[in-house]
Formats: structure tokens, C-alpha cells, sequence
């Protein structure tokens, strides 16, 4: 069976940064399960997958323009430490929940000098290519009961 809309996809994946570091790996792990078709993977990995069937091995690169997207500047703000009220020990690194004008947002802390914390909303991997090495485990139908919940149930999936 081949991969197409409403097909529940189970896969094996290594995700690696132009240097050849991994950044993410499902070794070890049960596959990444999704539905085609449904935007739950990043778009480019998902047209990467259409077509192929169960035993498929490729790789592929992602721009990111079909990944995270570009780095947006506007996203990077300077902020004073007083906004993190109860926060100990404040590192580069930590992740927070803020809020914009669009509504909320994940920020990073990227720098801090002094009591000017700079925060970033970008994703994490905004503006980098994605090298995706992929191993198709499964391909079916998904169920009914699965397209209503919006996610894959058994092995790889969610658990109910």
C-alpha cells in the first residue's frame, strides 16, 4: 500500500543538522506515527513520504521553507529580567510561554547581560535544513475512530 491522505504511516527516522549531528532519532523507540495528509509532520518530510510503501529507506532534505521556516527577526526580543518574577536561576536555554499579539508564544532565552534577558520565538530549528534518513515501517488505512481523534492508536501512536 502506498502512502497517501488518511493512511496511517508508521516510520523510523534520524534527523541531522548540516554537520552530520543528530539532532533527533526514533532509535531505540517505537516509530513516529501520523496521518497523511493532516499536518502533523513538517510539510516537506510529508511530500517526501507520499508514494512510498512499508520497507522504503531514502533520505531527504528539507528547506526551511518546508521545515521550521526562515528565522524571523521580529521574533527576537530583549526583555527585562523583572518578566521572570520566580524564575531562581535564569540560564540560556530555558524555554517559556509568553504572549504577543497573536496570542501565545514558546520563547527560548538565547542571552542575558546584566538585567536584559533576550528572548527568541523562533523555532529551534527555524531556518535550517533538515537531513531526514527514513525507514517506512507501516502503511493502512486509518481507521475512523483515528481521523475523528485526529491521531494514530496502537503501536507507535497514542494509547487511549
Amino acid at each position: 500500500m502506498q502512502i497517501a491522505n488518511r493512511h496511517a504511516v508508521s516510520f523510523h527516522y534520524t534527523l541531522t543538522d548540516d554537520q552530520g549531528n543528530v539532532i533527533d532519532s526514533s532509535e531505540g523507540r517505537e516509530p513516529l506515527a501520523y496521518i497523511h495528509g493532516e499536518g502533523h509532520i513538517v510539510p516537506g518530510l510529508e511530500k517526501a513520504l507520499e508514494g512510498r510503501s512499508a520497507g522504503d529507506q531514502f533520505k531527504v532534505d528539507v528547506a526551511p521553507e518546508e521545515g521550521y521556516g526562515p528565522r524571523h527577526q521580529e521574533l527576537i526580543q530583549v526583555v527585562p529580567r523583572a518578566a521572570f518574577q520566580g524564575v531562581e536561576d535564569l540560564q540560556p536555554g530555558m524555554q517559556f510561554q509568553g504572549r504577543n499579539d497573536q496570542g501565545s508564544i514558546n520563547v527560548t532565552v538565547s542571552k542575558i547581560e546584566g538585567d536584559n534577558v533576550t528572548v527568541d520565538g523562533n523555532h529551534p530549528l527555524a531556518g535550517q535544513t533538515l537531513h531526514f534518513a527514513v525507514e517506512i515501517t507501516n502503511v493502512r488505512e486509518a481507521t475512523d475512530e483515528e481521523l475523528s481523534h485526529g491521531h494514530v492508536h496502537g503501536e507507535g501512536g497514542h494509547h487511549h
